[in-house]
């Protein structure tokens, strides 16, 4: 009887010992949200498409025939061939140029919040940690940089550029965009490092690295990455907006922006050249936006 009885209690011991964190206890809860698997599986899906386009489509994006493919409507019959969307003003395949837009809108997009997330993370820690002049001094700064809104200074930046690519755009982006991250991780930090374990490892020696990375970093980090996530569907829709307006990105790159630019000019008589680059833009934001609301409501738990 005593052994039946030990066999039942020791997987609840074993249970409530298991040791829980932040987050594993924000996967197991991402796993059971419906948001968050879709949008997993649309941004799995883009960052395919941007890494091996050619595996969706064997079109060649750049092969334009105006005699026999001007503005030829979708043919719905010729699944992932090149008229699957149709063709454009310079008879180019719509389809392949979805395609093959995708990387140059993720290659940005992931390279910027990269850019903004260490620049601004890194700035902010310093600022929260020291507190006092440092913090005052930094924290103008970014208030500087706050004050010039994203787009307008991005033109401003791309114009001293001679010729604009992929590498461009993510400097400019970079540059103007980190302010965000930097007032959120500064106000993360300046809460944790009022916690037990902060002080009790500057009490036994620890330096000031040592704090900064291995104790303060790690529990200030979730605010950003929540705020990182949301922000990159942000930069994809920032990246489409300037080669819209003829700033961004320009041929030969392949852009959704460039091509909802050039279908405007034809879109009364042909609205399916704006609809598909449009379209794969406007799921790309939401893919990210989604995500980073499931991010957000996980790590949070006052949301649960």
């Amino acid at each position: 009887m005593a052994v039946e009885l030990e066999t039942l209690v020791e997987p609840d011991v074993e249970k409530r010992e298991e040791a829980r964190s932040l987050w594993g206890d924000a996967w197991r809860d991402l796993r059971r949200r419906p948001i968050f698997l879709i949008s997993a599986v649309l941004i799995l899906l883009l960052v395919v498409m941007a890494v091996f386009p050619y595996a969706f489509t064997d079109a060649d994006p750049r092969r334009a025939d105006l005699v026999n493919n001007y503005l030829r409507r979708p043919d719905s019959g010729d699944v992932f061939g090149a008229g699957w969307f149709g063709y454009d003003a310079q008879g180019r395949s719509i389809f392949a140029r979805v395609i093959y837009g995708a990387r140059a809108s993720i290659t940005v997009g992931i390279f910027v919040t990269a850019a903004v997330t260490v620049l601004g993370g890194l700035t902010g820690m310093v600022a929260g940690y020291f507190g006092g002049a440092v913090d005052a001094v930094i924290s103008r700064i970014v208030d500087i940089f706050f004050g010039i809104p994203l787009l307008l200074g991005a033109l401003v930046l791309l114009n001293a550029f001679s010729t604009r690519t992929v590498w461009s755009v993510v400097i400019a982006l970079g540059v103007l965009g980190w302010t965000q991250i930097a007032r959120v991780m500064r106000g993360a930090v300046l809460t944790v490092k009022q916690a037990d374990y902060v002080v009790a490892g500057r009490a036994l020696g620890a330096g000031t690295g040592r704090l900064m990375f291995r104790h303060i970093l790690p529990n200030a980090i979730a605010p950003v990455i929540v705020v990182a996530t949301i922000a990159l569907g942000g930069y994809i829709a920032a990246e489409a907006t300037l080669s819209f307006l003829g700033i961004g990105l320009q041929d030969p790159t392949i852009s959704w922006g460039i091509d909802i630019s050039s279908a405007q000019k034809v879109i009364r008589t042909a609205p399916y050249v704006l609809f598909f680059p449009a379209a794969a833009l406007s799921v790309t934001v939401l893919a990210f936006i989604m995500l980073g609301d499931a991010v957000r409501d996980a790590l949070d738990p006052k949301l649960r």
